[in-house]
């Protein structure tokens, strides 16, 4: 048995992340070909193996330690800096540098691989990555989706300008990306954005603050702005790619002011910036900012949903493993049902967040690889798991702690720093409300929900009844519940909203079930009922309790194991 139990303290460090998570390795049989899960097997044993301890110590160090913003050398000359500790830097070369996470989905090479990886493959890393350190993966996530986007729609000259620093696994050569939008006037409400971009000279300039930039010292940022004369509202923004650096090695134009002092992500630096006649390039055509700029955002809600569900499995693995070797009460916590029942709550909502963004990532390939209607319904399961998973992730957290119990309160742990860093989903790339009605435009006007629908159905096709039959007819009653509340009740945009949420995440689940033989398909299928009987089905709360059923002990014994067998 990995970890230590000291005076009744259970302590699972040294668990093999991606070993003690069986389920996890039958699912990516399900989500990737043999070809891509041959080649990640061992860098999935190997991140597991870091997560479990270095890098968990590593991340520790770095929440104590973050960093800080300087404005000068010693002598007084202007020497503008964030200086970040060594635990931080370690955990950049193991992210960008040794697993190349930043880079494997745009080029060969990553692991000796002959093309670009998908993005399952990314994302399970990804996974397990979260579950040791969180404030990393916004910079590797930025830097990826910036890549993408300037790919999509930067000119041919701007791309091989700039890519391979932005793909390089040496730290030395590495372009770290970013995404400054936010504005004191303009968070969510993006076409209130009044940062100015003038032509001079046949060079663009901006000019303006930006109010919370995350990596604020990327070596490249994609930055809204409205050139001058441009109309109001974001039809009259436009996209531009920021240099830290210009061209001759000089500073560019623009000042970081000052670091923000947050609740989580403690370890990488969010910062604001002043813009004061910044050279930067036109990324795409003028006036299209804001829809490009859609692209980058829907990546990064994409990457927040796999790492709030990385997050949530962490919080449930180290729950079950407290539960099995902490004793009260003469037995030991797993065998207690009240804390079954609140054991098997996190599991549900850890399972169907990790079924949502294991899927979309299969959505995700599919759509870039030319298949239109994957894209409608990509369009729609992007802010679907931006809005539900970041949300439970909290819920997820502040429970695992309650299972701890006082030392889940204690920094040395790290179950305070997992329920900071999990509130971040919910707020960055839109807070709840504002995705929630991203979902219901998603089902008007791209046509979403109806390819989302049409996509579900096929799924059911391979799921048998009666659980075929019941999970019909609830995303029926979603549906004409999101269209009623897309075409004028906004105030039931969330409710729906969740509701299509859990149709969907029970329908892949149901899906994996019928797709994945054994105990791992058996434990699919009755998760996706225990979504159908505790999230989509009236309870009356005055009702005499149903006993819980006899096979839930089994299925939180395969929620996870203690071996690095």
């Amino acid at each position: 048995m990995t970890g230590t139990i000291h005076q009744n303290v259970p302590d699972s460090r040294g668990t093999n992340a991606w070993r003690a998570d069986p389920a996890f390795a039958v699912l990516l049989d399900l989500y990737m070909t043999p070809q891509v899960r041959a080649l990640l097997d061992p860098q999935l044993d190997r991140m597991g193996a870091l997560v479990g301890d270095r890098l968990e110590r590593l991340a520790i160090e770095a929440d104590r330690n973050p960093p800080v913003l300087s404005l000068r050398a010693r002598n007084g000359a202007p020497d503008e800096r964030v200086e970040k500790h060594p635990a931080y830097r370690e955990l950049e070369q193991v992210a960008f540098a040794d697993f190349g996470l930043a880079a494997m989905s745009h080029r060969a090479g990553v692991f000796g691989a002959g093309a670009p990886l998908p993005p399952v493959a990314k994302y399970a890393l990804v996974f397990l990555l979260v579950q040791a350190e969180f404030g990393l993966c916004c910079p590797l996530s930025m830097t990826d989706s910036l890549t993408r986007t300037l790919r999509r729609f930067g000119d041919a000259d701007l791309v091989a300008r700039h890519l391979d620093g932005l793909l390089s696994q040496d730290m030395e050569a590495l372009t770290q990306g970013a995404m400054f939008m936010t504005e004191q006037a303009a968070g969510s409400d993006v076409g209130a954005i009044d940062t100015v971009a003038r032509e001079e000279g046949g060079e663009w300039r901006l000019w303006g603050d930006k109010w919370f930039c995350s990596n604020p010292d990327a070596g490249l940022a994609m930055v809204l702005a409205r050139p001058e004369g441009g109309q109001d509202g974001t039809r009259g923004l436009s996209l531009f790619l920021l240099p830290r650096d210009l061209p001759d090695g000089s500073r560019n134009a623009y000042r970081i002011v000052r670091l923000k002092d947050k609740m989580g992500t403690r370890s990488m630096a969010s910062g604001e910036i002043v813009m004061e006649g910044a050279a930067a390039w036109l990324v795409g055509d003028p006036g299209q900012g804001f829809k490009q700029m859609t692209d980058m955002i829907n990546m990064s809600r994409l990457a927040n949903g796999v790492r709030s569900a990385g997050l949530m499995r962490r919080s449930v693995a180290e729950a079950l493993f407290i539960a099995r070797h902490r004793t009260a009460f003469d037995g030991r916590l797993i065998d207690k049902p009240l804390m079954r029942r609140q054991l098997a709550k996190m599991v549900v909502s850890a399972e169907q967040a990790r079924s949502m963004v294991f899927h979309t990532a299969r959505v995700l390939e599919a759509a870039d690889g030319g298949d239109a209607e994957m894209a409608r319904v990509l369009r729609i399961l992007t802010p679907l798991i931006k809005f539900r998973t970041c949300r439970e992730a909290r819920k997820v957290a502040g429970d695992a702690m309650e299972v701890r119990g006082g030392c889940g309160y204690i920094e040395e742990w790290s179950d305070a720093r997992v329920l900071r860093d999990a509130h971040l989903g919910s707020i960055w790339e839109g807070t709840s409300n504002i995705v929630a009605l991203d979902v219901a435009r998603a089902a008007r006007r791209a046509g979403a929900g109806e390819a989302l629908t049409d996509y579900l159905e096929g799924l059911l096709s391979e799921v048998d009844a009666p659980l075929a039959d019941q999970l019909r007819a609830l995303l029926g009653r979603a549906a004409a519940l999101l269209t009623e509340a897309a075409e004028g009740v906004e105030a039931e945009v969330r409710r729906a909203a969740t509701a299509l949420y859990h149709v969907t995440s029970a329908i892949f689940l149901a899906w994996e079930g019928a797709r994945i033989e054994g105990p791992t398909g058996t434990d699919r299928r009755r998760l996706a009922e225990l979504v159908v009987t505790h999230r989509l089905c009236p309870a009356d709360p005055l009702a005499p309790v149903a006993a819980d059923p006899e096979w839930l002990p089994d299925l939180l014994a395969r929620a996870g194991c203690d071996t690095d067998g």
